[in-house]
């Protein structure tokens, strides 16, 4: 290996985006965040850098075994680098926005860094773009949230979307319930996570034949919820039920033809969620291309209660782009470096991508093809490529 190519090497997980990616990428995002914009989600931009302490306090607890630390030169405190925004827009919210009116639609986009990827998304560095609805308890929100997001990603091209719902304090309120050992727990929700029915049963103890039920009603969501309510839960429980119900309901009123799935059980990716949670998946791919639902920020709220309540959702740009082709490639014009600024004004205006010859006398239909152009400028106005060839 020369030292060049070993210059050019990147850690895993990390990559060079290079020309019509890059330029479909970022397409892509802004066509994401005007779809939330013009719902009135009003953008805004955190660092990528903050102070650790505040960064990984209330739903940023979730991420800090993926967040990179360093020390800062100045102020000699520790930071983290960011490994999810959402808890940037919590303490936004809880800060420099505590006297906007609520609820308050917030949007972001930007990249993020993670210690380690996973087996099904091996990328360390993600590109977010998200939404988050903040300061209401209502179902609507929930519904709201879920709707765009399916929409949203249909609105790029995306075919075959499905939700498929959680309710990820559903659990944990029947183990209150019958008063479980921790370790206990521990091991029956590993069960769980495994949906081993085998397992649940011999560990559960008392909560063994309600777990097992839950374990049993998962799928399409209509078949879950008539099994639900078969199941005698815990006052909690039931109030779980009756929510993810409802907002059932609203999903259906504002989208039809939204494919919804239920897992009762489920919570891996929403330890930090306090209701409802979701993940879109398209037909074909194998990863999410959007997770959100319930959480609370880390500030006290008007109430006096422990962060106000909220709902959001990420999207995973770079899952929702690998089911995506780019966009035709802009015509790309060729023109003389010595062309007359007023012509090449009019020519942009038409759309024409224009790239500038450097030397007077050279072949322009050669130099064009070469440098990937489709047309060059000639005396008649611009000229394929391919019709000079045909000469």
């Amino acid at each position: 290996m020369t030292e060049l190519e070993r210059n050019a090497l990147l850690p895993a997980g990390l990559r060079d985006v290079l020309p019509n990616d890059a330029a479909f990428e970022a397409e892509m995002v802004e066509r994401l965040v005007a779809f939330l914009a013009a719902r009135g989600y009003d953008r805004v931009k955190p660092p990528l850098i903050e102070f650790e302490d505040g960064l990984l306090s209330g739903a940023g607890v979730a991420v800090a075994p993926q967040t990179f630390r360093l020390m800062d030169p100045v102020s000699q405190r520790m930071m983290g680098l960011r490994a999810d925004i959402t808890p940037q827009i919590a303490r936004i919210a809880g800060s420099r926005l505590a006297l906007a009116p609520r609820p308050l639609r917030l949007s972001y986009a930007g990249e993020v860094l993670r210690v380690r990827g996973s087996q099904l998304r091996p990328e360390r560095q993600i590109v977010q773009v998200g939404a988050e609805l903040i300061g209401s308890a209502a179902p609507t929100a929930d519904a709201e949230i879920i709707v765009m997001a399916v929409e949203a990603i249909a609105e790029l091209g995306v075919g075959g979307l499905s939700v498929d719902l959680t309710v990820p304090r559903l659990v944990p309120s029947i183990f209150n319930q019958h008063d479980l050992p921790e370790e206990d727990v521990a091991n029956v929700r590993a069960a769980l996570d495994r949906k081993d029915s085998g397992s649940v049963g011999a560990l559960a103890g008392p909560a063994a034949a309600t777990l097992c039920a839950l374990l049993a009603a998962t799928g399409p969501v209509d078949d879950v919820l008539g099994k639900l309510d078969e199941i005698d839960l815990p006052d909690p429980a039931a109030a779980e039920r009756a929510r993810v119900a409802e907002v059932v309901g609203l999903v259906r009123l504002l989208s039809p033809d939204i494919k919804l799935t239920l897992d009762p059980v489920e919570h891996r990716g929403f330890e930090y969620h306090t209701g409802i949670g979701f993940t879109v998946f398209a037909a074909g791919a194998s990863g999410d291309l959007a997770t959100g639902g319930r959480f609370r920020t880390r500030h006290v709220d008007r109430e006096g209660a422990e962060g106000e309540r909220a709902t959001g959702v990420t999207l995973y740009v770079d899952a929702i782009l690998s089911l995506l082709s780019p966009t035709q490639t802009p015509r790309c014009l060729l023109i003389p470096y010595d062309a007359a600024p007023s012509v090449l004004a009019v020519l942009r205006e038409e759309g024409w991508v224009t790239v500038m010859a450097l030397e007077a006398a050279i072949p322009m239909a050669a130099e064009a093809s070469r440098l990937g152009c489709s047309h060059f400028l000639g005396e008649a106005g611009p000229q394929p490529i391919q019709e000079e060839r045909d000469k």
